[in-house]
């Protein structure tokens, strides 16, 4: 087996593989001993078939079977032996040659490989964030007043005005820091995303996106949307990185509470506040048998980690704002 790159830039490498008859023979002759093995044919006890039927039933497929493992031999053979972090798979390049599956033929296969982006980005006291007080507008908290009065009513439960607007102004000011926090955690993210100011191989991605997700995304769709996932990207690299930098660590148990926290949520969202513990605690582990749902919620335990480590560090600019003015700001 030869291997030959050519490094097409700093993020693309081209690879030749160049696999001999030599290279999988042996492979190519086991497992067609297997097929004999185990193939039933009418007429042949089992294990008896000729081998030369065999052959010609499965010899392409056991050839392609053959060459294949040692294309993924020479794949990983390169990446590891390189150090090399890759982004997504290594894609069958637009130069791969016409293959003509002859036994005993020599084969060359070409793949195109996109290595990580190197990522270096100092938090630093000088990094400056606006952190937002989001002032209560009197006209909103007057509606708000007026819709509770109104509730109630309904539920024909007696409170007085001074209850009511205490209440009201709780509620505002609780949904106004949970925004005002979700809004400070992204602008954390995209100030550092930017000072990293990391390059993609674009054109590698979004052929790795087409293919990866197997006609679920027209490459009109990928193009559409790159934007938002090339930031995403670009996010969980630069997290990964502060991860490293700030010596953080993610355990069961965090991922454990992290899944008691969202069902808690969800029932809250039913307007189930007195849930039992054990029912929650039944549901997290529920929750925890989907790899999707514990991918999620890794990502998000990192993320609060990170933002948590990068507020101790930062200025955090206080700057009131009023509702309407918020809602502007994208």
């Amino acid at each position: 087996m030869k291997l030959t790159d050519k490094k097409i830039d700093a993020l693309n490498i081209e690879l030749t593989i160049d696999i001999a008859a030599a290279d999988y023979a042996e492979a190519e002759k086991k497992k067609l001993s297997e097929r004999r093995r185990t193939a039933e044919f009418k007429g042949f006890r089992k294990g008896m078939v000729p081998a030369s039927l065999i052959k010609r039933v499965y010899g392409e497929q056991c050839l392609v079977e053959a060459v294949n493992e040692s294309v993924s031999k020479g794949l990983d053979e390169y990446i590891t032996g390189n150090n090399l972090h890759i982004l997504g798979e290594p894609l069958s390049s637009e130069n791969q040659p016409e293959v003509s599956w002859t036994e005993g033929a020599d084969f060359n296969f070409v793949f195109d490989l996109a290595v990580s982006p190197e990522v270096k980005v100092a938090v630093e006291k000088a990094d400056e964030v606006p952190s937002y007080s989001v002032t209560i507008a009197a006209k909103d908290k007057a509606e708000m007043i007026e819709s509770m009065k109104k509730y109630y009513e309904e539920k024909k439960e007696e409170k007085s005005e001074e209850d009511i607007e205490k209440e009201v102004t709780e509620r505002m000011k609780e949904q106004y820091k949970s925004e005002a926090d979700w809004r400070l955690s992204k602008d954390i993210r995209s100030f550092y995303v930017q000072k990293a100011g990391i390059e993609l191989p674009e054109a590698f991605l979004k052929r790795w996106l087409f293919v990866a997700n197997q006609g679920k995304f027209t490459k009109e769709d990928i193009e559409k949307e790159f934007g938002a996932f090339a930031e995403d990207f670009k996010w969980q690299l630069v997290r990964g990185y502060l991860m490293k930098e700030f010596k953080l660590e993610i355990s069961e148990k965090d991922v454990q509470e992290a899944a008691e926290a969202f069902v808690s949520y969800q029932y809250a969202m039913y307007g189930l506040s007195n849930v039992p513990a054990d029912l929650i605690k039944e549901a997290a582990v529920n929750m925890l048998q989907d790899q999707k749902q514990v991918d999620r919620l890794v990502e998000q335990v990192e993320d609060q980690k990170v933002f948590a480590a990068v507020k101790e560090i930062i200025t955090l600019k206080s700057t009131k704002i009023s509702v309407s003015k918020f809602r502007e700001l994208k």
